[in-house]
């Protein structure tokens, strides 16, 4: 090794910024979820735990649609998620 360079950069008010908005989400008296691009659940507030029943580590990593969407909601569900993850705006 002839060299080195590094470079540093203070993150500090980031991370306490995120964490901040991680508390305002599960705060939030409205349900709130979010999903990644397979579909799986990776968001899962508390007032949608109260609402559904169900909790955060029953819900994390499992299909939104498949797993918690009644049959006949399905098909509407995920054309919505499909139209929100290529950036169409939904109604």
């Amino acid at each position: 090794v002839i060299g080195v360079v590094g470079i540093g950069q203070d993150i500090t008010g980031r991370l306490a910024q995120e964490r901040e908005y991680s508390k305002l989400i599960d705060t939030a008296n409205a349900p709130i979820f979010g999903v990644d691009n397979k579909g799986q659940v990776n968001v899962w507030n508390q007032c949608a735990m109260r609402l559904v029943g169900y909790s955060p580590e029953e819900v994390m990593g499992h299909s939104l649609v498949e797993e918690f969407i009644t049959k006949d909601y399905q098909a509407s569900v995920q054309m919505v998620l499909d139209q929100a993850l290529t950036g169409k705006e939904t109604a």
